[in-house]
């Protein structure tokens, strides 16, 4: 039975705990660059096992919210060392998400660029812009030859990431961005080889995954995947649909030795164990957006042999040294909501540790 604060290899890693910072979309990178506060906002959390970043965009039409720092640009790339460096003069590790939103976006936020996605259907809901909210478009399916370029680009990034020296990168399969919206049948209406069946739905995110395995190494390489989490309009309604496609989707990814599989739903799940057993390494639970994940909950997922390591969110978000507060029993600084997305310092690098 694990101890949330025992060690863990995961893949080129050794963490020192198993409590991973979540990734947290903050609204900070001005000009999509990690600035000053991004060195210190992250090097602060350094404590964590594992840190991944926010969901940042691998190029440019792959933003999708204000102030979201990508790996794609030369300034991009020098920011994102900074926070690398600081990270890792503090003991830390970091890898970054790589998050192509897809019709999650607006040309408002991408400069212009048109919104792609794998069907011509528009996302639910609205957009935050620098006007305010406003409708998301319908984007443009992808025809069949840009796939692979999307892929590339995706592949580009990861190995900027490294170049960079960040640790590796999370594949961003989850949540309705792009690559869920080609694994949910509410968004890709496709009738090729990328859509219809379990198995052509998986394709995107096995291709994408695989070839970036390929360019940086497996055992620097984690995915993320949310299994029906029925978001952003990427509905998974039928669960002996859900269990065939991620069944494929994770049977196809198994052998290629990743660093580990993060899983945004109820780790109790029976499907989510199915998937856990199918991937045979290393797997990182998320028990979702309903509920602050505790100390005591997040140590009942090892105790229960749910999951290797836990994803923790909000907690990481107010508490920079949450692992030495968990551990000696210390009070916690409580988050701030209104301070979440977007601003300064307030509710991002002033949140104190212990001892200030």
């Amino acid at each position: 039975m694990a101890d949330l604060f025992d060690s863990l290899t995961v893949g080129a890693w050794t963490l020192p705990n198993r409590l991973v910072m979540a990734p947290l979309t903050r609204n900070r990178a001005k000009g999509t660059v990690p600035g000053d506060l991004a060195v210190e906002y992250y090097s602060q959390r350094a404590s964590a096992g594992l840190i991944i970043t926010e969901g940042s965009q691998p190029t440019a039409d792959g933003q999708g919210y204000l102030d979201t720092p990508g790996f794609h640009s030369d300034e991009q790339l020098a920011g994102w060392r900074r926070v690398a460096d600081a990270v890792h003069a503090d003991g830390g590790r970091i890898v970054a998400q790589l998050m192509h939103a897809g019709r999650i976006s607006h040309p408002d936020n991408t400069g212009g660029q048109q919104i792609i996605a794998p069907s011509a259907i528009a996302a639910p809901n609205e957009m935050f812009t620098a006007e305010g909210p406003k409708p998301h478009p319908t984007p443009r399916a992808l025809e069949l030859d840009e796939i692979p370029g999307v892929i590339e680009g995706i592949v580009q990034a990861a190995r900027n990431a490294v170049d960079a020296g960040l640790d590796g990168v999370e594949v961003h399969a989850a949540n309705g961005y792009l690559i869920h919206q080609f694994l949910a049948p509410g968004s890709n209406h496709r009738t090729d080889e990328y859509g219809g069946s379990p198995e052509n739905r998986a394709r995107f995110a096995i291709e994408v995954t695989r070839a970036v395995a390929e360019a940086i190494g497996p055992d620097r390489v984690g995915i993320r995947i949310s299994p029906a989490h029925n978001i952003q309009g990427a509905t998974e309604e039928d669960p002996a649909d859900v269990a065939a496609t991620y069944g494929l989707l994770v049977d196809a990814l198994a052998p290629l030795g990743l660093a580990y599989l993060s899983i945004l739903a109820d780790p109790k799940l029976e499907l989510v164990q199915d998937l856990r057993r199918a991937f045979g390494g290393v797997v990182i639970a998320n028990d979702g957006f309903g509920e602050i994940t505790t100390r005591e909950a997040a140590q009942e997922i090892l105790d229960k042999d749910l999951a290797d390591a836990v994803a923790v969110g909000r907690l990481f978000l107010a508490n920079p040294d949450l692992p030495r507060r968990w551990e000696i029993g210390a009070e916690l600084n409580e988050p701030n909501p209104d301070t979440f997305y977007g601003g300064g310092a307030e509710g991002y690098t002033d949140y104190p540790a212990l001892g200030d």
